[in-house]
């Protein structure tokens, strides 16, 4: 997550699932427990979440459903505004839709500005518990946020001090309703240049802020784009655990370019280029015993430009590629 991060609309779609769409996900529905069943035997826990935003495809909570059903995702990103002035009863009505089709909740954004003023925290904070009740009602456990690797007035000590004591304040609040928060780092050079005092940028440094939150519930959120670009090892991934990873992106980088000169804004989905190792990525999670959402978030123009139904099929596929690395 970065600057250029979209959120989900919650207009509809400009297109719709005709007759054989619905049929298509009536099999693919029947199928999917058995399909699940067999990745958790098979020891892979975690599982292929649909974000809209981060392909270019406009899609409210209904018809994130639906294309999840359809493509053959198993979570779709939760969005809060869409149930904050819901009943109790309408949202266990969706919950119930939710299992009906087999299909559950990946991480959420953090509702709250941690990167402004004071006032601004304060007030947000002040609003989270009615938040995360909302998202505990709709059956979230986990959200997530990214923190920018560098600040134009404050040092790295001060930056540091500064989140881990609003991070530990929302995490509080936050454990209250069993809801777990990811934390992730932005890796590429390029992007620690653009400030006067380079911050956290690599695994090991955001392990280091999640230790000093201390709440137990406060990991990463994990990008196979940031782990590349900050030089991550697989050796260093199989230092985790389950417990502290709560987010998992996955992308992978353009070929041709060095990679301290990668741009964050320049990806490519999951096993497309080959530059990224992501056979040694996703078999470290296995290997870790992840259990979270994996999604793509490869700010890839061409593929924002497709058509719905050809996007969602493209990414669909990368997901299927990265599963096929899996070494059991």
């Amino acid at each position: 997550m970065t600057e250029l991060k979209s959120k989900q609309s919650g207009t509809i779609s400009r297109r719709t699932f005709c007759r054989s769409a619905i049929a298509a996900a009536a099999a693919i529905n029947i199928a999917r427990p058995l399909v699940e069943a067999s990745q958790t035997s098979n020891g892979v826990k975690f599982y292929k979440n649909f974000s809209g935003g981060h392909i270019g495809v406009r899609a409210n909570q209904h018809q994130a459903l639906e294309y999840a059903v359809k493509y053959g995702f198993d979570s779709i990103t939760p969005s809060l505004g869409e149930f904050e002035n819901k009943s109790a009863a309408e949202i266990r009505q969706w919950v119930a839709t939710m299992k009906e089709k087999g299909v559950r909740y990946g991480s959420g954004g953090l509702p709250v500005e941690f990167r402004r003023d004071e006032d601004r925290f304060k007030r947000d904070l002040t609003a989270l518990p009615k938040r995360a009740a909302v998202l505990k009602q709709m059956g979230v456990t986990r959200i997530a946020t990214w923190i920018t690797p560098g600040h134009r007035q404050l040092t790295y000590l001060q930056n540091f001090k500064q989140l881990e004591r609003r991070f530990r304040e929302v995490a509080k609040v936050l454990k209250d309703y069993d809801l777990r928060l990811g934390l992730e780092f932005v890796g590429p050079r390029t992007s620690r240049a653009r400030s006067r005092f380079p911050f956290i940028s690599t695994q090991l440094e955001m392990m280091e802020l999640v230790e000093a939150i201390g709440t137990g519930n406060v990991g990463l959120l994990l990008d196979s784009w940031h782990w590349y670009t900050s030089h991550g090892t697989v050796e260093e991934l199989l230092q985790l655990s389950n417990k502290d990873i709560v987010h998992v992106h996955v992308n992978d980088a353009p070929s041709g370019i060095d990679v301290d000169q990668q741009m964050d804004n320049r990806r490519q989905l999951p096993v497309t280029s080959g530059v990224i190792d992501m056979k040694g990525f996703v078999n470290a999670l296995v290997k870790i015993g992840y259990d979270g959402p994996v999604e793509c978030e490869p700010f890839d123009q061409e593929l924002r430009k497709m058509e719905d139904r050809a996007a969602l099929q493209k990414t669909i596929e990368s997901l299927d590629r990265l599963w096929d690395l899996i070494s059991l």
